[in-house]
Protein backbone atom coordinates (compact mmCIF):
# COMPACT_ATOMS: atom_id res chain seq x y z
CA UNK A 1 0.00 0.00 0.00
CA UNK A 2 1.47 3.36 -0.96
CA UNK A 3 0.57 6.45 0.89
CA UNK A 4 0.27 9.52 -0.44
CA UNK A 5 3.26 11.83 0.38
CA UNK A 6 2.36 14.11 3.45
CA UNK A 7 4.29 17.60 2.69
CA UNK A 8 4.15 18.40 6.69
CA UNK A 9 5.48 15.01 7.92
CA UNK A 10 8.57 17.20 9.02
CA UNK A 11 6.91 20.13 10.23
CA UNK A 12 5.44 19.74 13.83
CA UNK A 13 1.94 20.57 14.12
CA UNK A 14 1.88 23.12 16.92
CA UNK A 15 -1.79 22.02 18.48
CA UNK A 16 -0.35 18.71 18.85
CA UNK A 17 3.14 19.90 20.25
CA UNK A 18 0.83 22.07 22.62
CA UNK A 19 -1.38 19.11 23.47
CA UNK A 20 1.85 17.09 24.36
CA UNK A 21 3.29 19.92 26.75
CA UNK A 22 0.14 19.78 28.65
CA UNK A 23 0.31 16.26 29.05
CA UNK A 24 3.94 16.69 30.09
CA UNK A 25 3.07 19.15 32.40
CA UNK A 26 0.52 17.26 33.99
CA UNK A 27 2.79 14.64 34.77
CA UNK A 28 4.98 16.64 36.38
CA UNK A 29 2.87 18.78 38.44
CA UNK A 30 0.01 16.14 39.13
CA UNK A 31 1.77 13.17 39.56
CA UNK A 32 5.61 14.20 40.21
CA UNK A 33 5.26 16.89 42.18
CA UNK A 34 1.70 16.09 43.44
CA UNK A 35 0.57 19.81 43.11
CA UNK A 36 -2.98 20.13 42.78
CA UNK A 37 -3.27 23.65 42.19
CA UNK A 38 -0.72 23.32 39.41
CA UNK A 39 -2.42 20.30 37.63
CA UNK A 40 -5.74 21.68 38.24
CA UNK A 41 -5.04 24.51 35.41
CA UNK A 42 -4.37 21.80 33.10
CA UNK A 43 -8.04 20.13 32.99
CA UNK A 44 -10.80 21.05 31.41
CA UNK A 45 -14.09 21.99 32.80
CA UNK A 46 -15.46 18.59 32.37
CA UNK A 47 -12.84 16.00 33.41
CA UNK A 48 -14.10 12.18 32.41
CA UNK A 49 -11.91 9.15 33.70
CA UNK A 50 -12.12 5.96 32.43
CA UNK A 51 -9.84 4.45 35.25
CA UNK A 52 -12.46 2.30 37.19
CA UNK A 53 -10.86 3.00 40.83
CA UNK A 54 -10.81 7.03 40.26
CA UNK A 55 -14.12 9.39 40.31
CA UNK A 56 -14.72 11.61 37.26
CA UNK A 57 -14.75 15.95 37.81
CA UNK A 58 -11.77 17.84 39.13
CA UNK A 59 -12.87 15.98 42.83
CA UNK A 60 -12.12 12.89 41.58
CA UNK A 61 -8.64 13.72 40.31
CA UNK A 62 -7.49 15.67 43.82
CA UNK A 63 -9.49 12.54 45.74
CA UNK A 64 -6.50 10.58 43.73
CA UNK A 65 -3.94 13.00 44.02
CA UNK A 66 -4.24 13.51 47.64
CA UNK A 67 -3.90 9.56 47.99
CA UNK A 68 -0.93 9.00 46.18
CA UNK A 69 0.71 12.21 48.28
CA UNK A 70 -0.15 10.29 51.19
CA UNK A 71 0.23 6.63 50.20
CA UNK A 72 3.37 6.99 47.62
CA UNK A 73 5.07 10.33 48.17
CA UNK A 74 8.09 9.38 46.43
CA UNK A 75 6.18 8.07 43.23
CA UNK A 76 7.74 8.95 40.16
CA UNK A 77 6.51 8.87 36.38
CA UNK A 78 9.06 8.79 33.70
CA UNK A 79 7.49 9.33 29.86
CA UNK A 80 9.39 7.21 27.30
CA UNK A 81 7.52 7.99 24.72
CA UNK A 82 5.03 10.33 24.18
CA UNK A 83 2.38 10.62 20.95
CA UNK A 84 -0.23 13.01 19.52
CA UNK A 85 -2.90 12.73 17.07
CA UNK A 86 -6.15 14.85 16.54
CA UNK A 87 -6.49 15.39 20.00
CA UNK A 88 -5.56 13.03 21.85
CA UNK A 89 -1.87 12.26 23.32
CA UNK A 90 -0.63 8.83 24.29
CA UNK A 91 1.94 8.35 26.64
CA UNK A 92 4.11 5.57 27.40
CA UNK A 93 5.00 5.95 30.91
CA UNK A 94 7.15 4.12 33.56
CA UNK A 95 5.48 4.36 36.85
CA UNK A 96 7.83 4.09 39.98
CA UNK A 97 5.33 3.92 43.14
CA UNK A 98 8.69 3.33 45.37
CA UNK A 99 11.86 4.09 44.83
CA UNK A 100 13.69 0.80 44.31
CA UNK A 101 10.69 -1.21 42.85
CA UNK A 102 10.63 -2.13 39.28
CA UNK A 103 7.74 -0.40 39.22
CA UNK A 104 4.86 -0.60 35.78
CA UNK A 105 4.90 0.02 32.25
CA UNK A 106 1.73 2.72 31.70
CA UNK A 107 0.00 3.50 28.42
CA UNK A 108 -2.13 6.40 29.18
CA UNK A 109 -4.51 8.18 26.52
CA UNK A 110 -5.89 11.84 27.39
CA UNK A 111 -8.16 13.42 24.87
CA UNK A 112 -7.63 17.53 25.15
CA UNK A 113 -10.31 20.12 24.34
CA UNK A 114 -9.02 23.93 23.81
CA UNK A 115 -5.35 22.83 25.39
CA UNK A 116 -6.93 21.30 28.47
CA UNK A 117 -7.13 17.83 29.69
CA UNK A 118 -10.84 16.45 29.60
CA UNK A 119 -10.34 12.42 29.34
CA UNK A 120 -8.42 10.09 30.64
CA UNK A 121 -7.67 6.48 29.87
CA UNK A 122 -4.68 3.95 31.10
CA UNK A 123 -3.90 0.83 31.13
CA UNK A 124 -0.87 -0.98 33.39
CA UNK A 125 0.95 -3.68 33.76
CA UNK A 126 3.31 -4.61 36.47
CA UNK A 127 7.28 -4.83 35.93
CA UNK A 128 8.17 -8.48 36.02
CA UNK A 129 11.02 -9.88 38.05
CA UNK A 130 11.89 -12.64 35.47
CA UNK A 131 10.80 -12.16 31.38
CA UNK A 132 10.81 -14.85 28.78
CA UNK A 133 12.96 -12.34 26.16
CA UNK A 134 15.03 -9.46 26.96
CA UNK A 135 13.18 -6.65 24.95
CA UNK A 136 12.39 -4.82 27.62
CA UNK A 137 8.78 -3.16 27.95
CA UNK A 138 10.22 0.80 27.11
Amino acid sequence: MTLPHDTHATTPDPKLESNKQTVLAFYETGLNNKDFDAASKLIGPRYVQHNPLIADGIGGFAAFLAYLKETFPKLRAEIKSIFADGDFVIAHVHGIRVPGQRGTAIVDIFKLEQGKIVEHWDVMQPIPEDAVNQNGMF
